[in-house]
């Protein structure tokens, strides 16, 4: 390691574990990225990736599990995590920086099989009511795109789809993933078709720790170009051609 290397790695675990710790935020949110079982471990891609940073700036790791990604935004200002795994949004933007995407997912709608919504711009219409999760990126969209439909948020994603059948709401929106779940455990409903946004997974830190994104964005290169976010995808039981390399 050059002596510039090292100077930028001491720089960033100044910034990222000042206290000889990262704390990681994971949002079990989305699936795909990382789950919790019943006995609380964590596992997924995002998990893997917070212990390679780990790993890299030679510091211990705490894993912070979260329902799902509003509270992690809302806390990115209390110095309660140092690093996040988030969908890039443009008001997030606002107290987060992101690196380059790693991972890049579809986000769609989920109706009663004789609905007769038949594509996504169908939905954005006068007493069409949307279940969303509270905070989603997802959900951060349709507020900015859709300008009738009534957009209903439960606590997290994992409860919109329950919810839109349970209050008799017209459709939810989530993570394909996900969605594609609920529906193999709930017959009689359909995806709308096509996905009506991407949405990039990035990691993500506070502005003010904003300084060593460009040492997070080079560990996060050399990972991915070794194959490192594949590998991880498909342990976890998912496609690796979501990975955004």
């Amino acid at each position: 390691m050059s002596e510039d290397d090292v100077r930028a790695l001491a720089a960033a675990r100044a910034l990222l574990a000042p206290a000889g710790r990262l704390r990681a935020a994971i949002n079990c949110g989305n699936p795909v990225l990382a789950t919790r079982a019943d006995d609380g471990a964590l596992t997924g891609v995002s998990v893997d990736l917070a212990r390679a940073f780990a790993a890299r700036l030679a510091v211990r790791l705490d894993l912070l599990a979260y329902d799902g990604a509003g509270k992690v935004v809302e806390e990115a200002g209390a110095g309660v995590w140092d690093v996040a795994f988030l969908a890039v949004d443009p008001k997030r933007g606002e107290t987060l920086v992101y690196t380059r995407p790693y991972v890049r997912l579809e986000a769609v709608f989920v109706t009663r099989a004789q609905a007769a919504l038949r594509a996504p711009d169908d939905l954005d219409r006068d007493g069409v009511a949307i279940a969303v999760g509270r905070g989603g990126a997802y959900a951060l969209h349709l507020e900015r795109a859709f300008a009738r439909a009534r957009l209903v948020a439960f606590e997290t994603s994992d409860a919109a789809p329950a919810g839109f059948l349970a209050e008799g709401l017209d459709a939810a929106a989530g993570l394909r993933q996900p969605i594609e779940a609920f529906m193999r455990a709930t017959p009689g409903l359909r995806v709308i078709e096509p996905a009506f946004m991407s949405i990039a997974q990035a990691v993500a830190l506070p502005r003010a720790r904003a300084a060593a994104i460009d040492w997070l964005q080079d560990a996060l290169d050399s990972l991915s170009d070794a194959g490192f976010v594949r590998a991880a995808l498909a342990r976890a039981g998912q496609d690796e051609a979501l990975a955004a390399d």
